[in-house]
Formats: C-alpha cells, structure tokens, sequence
C-alpha cells in the first residue's frame, strides 16, 4: 500500500463498488431516507445516481461517509 494512501480507508473502492453495495444493504428506498437526493427517489438507477454523485462533490461526500459508518 503506498503511503500516499495509507489512511484512506476508501482507497480502491470505486464510487460504483461503493453504491452497490449500499443498494445491496440498504435499498433503494431506505438509502433515499439516508441521503437526501432526487436520483435515489425518482426513477433510482446506479447510472443515473453515479452521473450526479460524480459531478456533486457534497452528495458524494455523504455517500461515502455512510459507507465508512455502515461497513468500518
């Protein structure tokens, strides 16, 4: 592991890794509960949920600070 990312716990995850497995444990509903954005409400699909978690720097965010508090 280099050492640039020693303390990244996301280090090798990719934002799709990430999603599904949320989908895969929460659903897609429970998951909207948990972050508050319209792709996960409105017609949810992980294309349309990673196109706008990849351009909204806050949403990603939150989906990934769930990611470490559900699965760390």
């Amino acid at each position: 592991m280099s050492t640039e990312q020693a303390n990244n716990p996301l280090h090798g995850l990719t934002l799709e890794k990430i999603l599904l497995r949320l989908v895969e444990h929460y659903g897609w509903a429970q998951l909207a509960n948990l972050v508050r954005i319209n792709s996960f409400t409105k017609d949810p699909s992980v294309k349309s949920s990673l196109k706008f978690l990849r351009k909204t720097p806050w949403a990603r965010t939150e989906v990934e600070q769930l990611y470490l508090k559900t699965f760390q």
